[in-house]
């Protein structure tokens, strides 16, 4: 304990001076604390020492008893090595005993098997030279077995003259044997009744014999049943495309006459299993051998038909011995591609296709309980499926282009037949012409499928791309074609589109259709990988076909906007026909309202019925960023402007951006209304704002115009003034001012930009003919760069997008050739 500590405990136990008096006993209780602990200390010292002591003693017995416990282990080895001395020499004559007698029980053994060798050896001689087949099979693997004993003294002489003798009398056997299955076939077994059994017993010693001799006798076998084949067929007459079938007929009528006959060979040999493999081989060869020598192309017919047999022979091949895997009836998946039908007719298809398919695999297990087919067959995973077939792959050429006419021819049919219309209350609102397409594309995939699964269906499905890409095209020159123009000459579109109801509706199915044929095209393509072969699997695209509807769809869409706006055409004239600088008061909207309000209110219920949600909504899109600015600019087309007059075209206004939102309500597809509501709000926003400056007072007018324009120009400023009236010299001193507190234009700049006096330009699709100015003239080309972008997004023509990001390019620019161009 430190000093600090002890003033700090001397402090808490006595803090006053009245507490000083128990210092007394507080001395003695220490002291006495003190005595107890010297006595504890004193005690541990003596204990300590005596233990000291006591370890030694234990430690010295310790030692003594190791070195007497050594001692002892000593003595009982010295024991144990005098022991195993005495019991080897006790042993030593029962060893050499033992020994001498295992060494006679084994020469008494192989003497005994020797004898047993010779005597079997013998009598297999004398069985062989008799031909007694089936006591030969016996006594060869008695031998073999004895054999097998002797295999470590190979050296020996005697076993080296026994082992030459089995080989000369199995030589003798194996010639015999051969010499006796010679006479199969010859018609011998009707005349010697005995031939059968004998030919059975034959059998039995060709398994004793070795596999190689089974393997040859099969095969020569073999050989000789298809000589007469190869004679039969290799002739002038029936070597022949045509005669193909008859090959087959052949072979199945050779198993089936001697089947009886054929029960001689063992099961385990698989006779008609190898027979067959050898017959295909055999056939492959030939018919190859007749497509490669043909002088012209075959008829395809003809050529068919052997491929057709050629399947079917193949099939009931592998039916019969079994094969890599089983087929799978692919026609109901096929079928499937592009179907368009209610929930409860696919629940009834789902159904039934089941049902099918479980009926069919009940089926295919009885058979394989009842050893229809012989799933033993060594190597069963012989595949027969295009062992032959596989032959006609490069010469499928003819078949191929007359599936391509035959699609070709009634493509043309049906859009021939095609009525553009569809009636009221269909469920899909596709065009006929597109469903029976795809009808007779999937017969023709069936008709493929069958007959091969590689090359020829890879080609056949280019053909089915060509097909389709054929039949976009057609629906591409259905839509209307319409007027000429700036627009049409930069980017491929007409300008103005004169549609009627009905080419409205046709426009309509055509989107539908087209949306049709590119989601049955990914479905074929699925279906066909599913069939392919695996090599073929990445190759099967139609990613480029779809890309072809697609653009369908995006034309379609594109040039129903431009007719509807064509419709447009009379009611924007009639607004800038309007004395708006007469009007003295303001009345109901004007009638051009009400004919933009008629023309939609025809138009779209029936486009709402018939396109899609997504389809609508890119129309009514397309519509709205459209008509927004062509409103805007048609403002400018007008000529002055009174308070009245203006009033009363920003009544018009917002009567024209209350149709546009009623839209969706009246096609009864609300399900985009809030962005769609949004879309119109912000494209009819602009003439508000601009009609709110032409309302404005002249001494605040370029204020407004600046807080609702930030990026108004001088021209457009100039146009409002004139809008509402002003005399040059009084524009002037407020353009002036405009310029001085504008966003970065000067007067230089405005001066350069203002056009010089020239003739009246020719008159443009999209702009009104009589500008009251150049400024006005500006106004309309910015129309047309604004129309046709806004109609131009997502069209799919090169040219089209390329002009589209020229005119963003121009709209940024204050100068430049495309600027200059508009502005001359």
């Amino acid at each position: 304990m430190d000093k600090s500590s002890a003033l700090e405990y001397i402090n808490q136990m006595f803090p006053t001076e009245a507490s000083l008096s128990g210092v007394e006993p507080l001395m003695q209780k220490i002291h006495g604390e003190i005595r107890r602990v010297d006595a504890s200390i004193l005690s541990a010292v003596r204990q300590q020492s005596n233990s000291g002591t006591k370890a030694k003693e234990d430690l010295a017995d310790a030692t003594r008893a190791v070195e007497e416990l050594s001692y002892k282990i000593q003595e009982i080895k010295s024991k144990a090595e005098q022991s195993e001395t005495m019991v080897q020499e006790i042993c030593r004559d029962i060893k050499k005993l033992d020994f001498a007698k295992k060494n006679i029980t084994t020469t008494i053994t192989a003497l005994h098997r020797l004898t047993m060798l010779v005597s079997a050896v013998e009598q297999l001689q004398v069985m062989a030279s008799k031909r007694q087949y089936k006591e030969a099979a016996a006594q060869l693997e008695a031998v073999s077995q004895l054999c097998n004993h002797f295999e470590a003294y190979r050296d020996v002489p005697k076993i080296t003259e026994l082992r030459q003798k089995l080989n000369n009398i199995k030589q003798i056997l194996k010639s015999h044997v051969f010499s006796d299955f010679s006479s199969l076939g010859t018609g011998k077994e009707t005349e010697e009744t005995n031939l059968l059994q004998h030919l059975s017993d034959c059998c039995l010693v060709v398994d004793a014999l070795e596999s190689s001799v089974r393997e040859e006798v099969v095969n020569n076998f073999c050989s000789r049943e298809l000589t007469s084949y190869e004679q039969i067929f290799e002739g002038a007459e029936l070597a022949r495309l045509d005669k193909t079938e008859r090959r087959y007929a052949w072979i199945k009528r050779r198993i089936r006459t001697n089947e009886e006959i054929w029960k001689i060979f063992p099961a385990s040999w698989h006779v008609p299993y190898r027979l067959c493999i050898q017959f295909c081989k055999k056939t492959r060869k030939q018919v190859e051998s007749i497509l490669v020598n043909m002088k012209e192309k075959p008829e395809v017919a003809a050529l068919l038909q052997a491929l057709q047999s050629t399947v079917e022979f193949e099939k009931e091949l592998e039916n019969k011995f079994g094969g890599d895997a089983p087929t799978r009836d692919i026609g109901d998946d096929i079928e499937e591609i592009g179907t368009w039908e209610n929930s409860s007719q696919n629940v009834s298809k789902i159904r039934k296709k089941y049902e099918k398919k479980f009926a069919a695999g009940q089926e295919s297990g009885e058979n394989e309980t009842t050893g229809n087919k012989d799933l033993s067959v060594p190597g069963a995973g012989f595949n027969f499926r295009g062992i032959i077939s596989s032959c006609f792959e490069p010469h499928l050429t003819p078949y191929i282009e007359l599936e391509e006419k035959t699609l070709m021819e009634h493509l043309e049919k049906v859009v021939q037949e095609e009525t553009w219309d569809i009636e009221y209350g269909s469920q899909n609102n596709v065009l006929h012409s597109s469903t029976q397409l795809f009808t007779d594309i999937k017969k023709s995939l069936k008709r493929c499928s069958v007959l091969s699964k590689n090359q020829t269906l890879f080609n056949l499905f280019k053909v089915f791309q060509r097909v389709l890409k054929a039949y976009a095209t057609k629906l591409f020159l259905k839509l209307p074609k319409g007027g000429t123009g700036i627009v049409a000459a930069a980017t491929g579109m007409d300008g103005q589109i004169k549609v009627s109801d009905r080419d409205e509706r046709v426009i309509c199915h055509i989107v539908n259709s087209s949306e049709y044929c590119h989601k049955t095209c990914g479905e074929l393509a699925e279906k066909v990988s599913e069939i392919i072969d695996p090599h073929y699997v990445d190759v099967v695209d139609m990613s480029e076909v779809q890309d072809e509807f697609s653009a369908v769809i995006t034309r379609s869409l594109v040039t129903l906007v431009l007719g509807i706006e064509t419709k447009f055409d009379t009611e924007m004239a009639a607004m800038t026909r309007v004395p708006w600088g007469t009007l003295d008061s303001v009345g109901d909207q004007s009638g051009y309202v009400n004919g933009i309000n008629t023309i939609l209110s025809g138009s779209i219920p029936v486009l709402g019925n018939l396109l899609t949600p997504v389809y609508f909504q890119f129309f009514l899109d397309k519509l709205a960023s459209s008509l927004g600015p062509r409103f805007y600019a048609n403002i400018f087309r007008c000529k002055q402007l009174s308070e009245a007059g203006a009033q009363q075209m920003l009544l018009d206004t917002q009567a024209m951006k209350t149709i546009l939102l009623e839209i969706p309500s009246l096609a009864r597809q609300t399900s985009t209304a809030a962005s769609y509501s949004k879309f119109v709000s912000r494209e009819m926003s602009r003439a508000e704002a601009l009609l709110k400056v032409i309302l404005s007072p002249i001494d605040s007018v370029a204020d407004t115009y600046r807080a609702l324009f930030p990026e108004g120009t001088p021209m457009e400023f100039q146009r409002i003034l004139e809008l509402k009236g002003l005399k040059k010299a009084d524009q002037q001193s407020i353009l002036d001012d405009f310029n001085k507190h504008g966003p970065g234009f000067t007067q230089a700049t405005v001066s350069a930009a203002m056009p010089q006096p020239v003739p009246t330009p020719p008159a443009l699709p999209l702009a009104i003919t009589n500008p009251a100015t150049a400024a006005g003239f500006i106004a309309n080309s910015e129309d047309v760069l604004t129309r046709a972008a806004a109609l131009g997004r997502g069209a799919a023509t090169t040219g089209f997008k390329k002009f589209i990001a020229l005119t963003e390019a121009a709209k940024d620019r204050k100068d430049g050739p495309l600027r200059r161009l508009f502005n001359a």
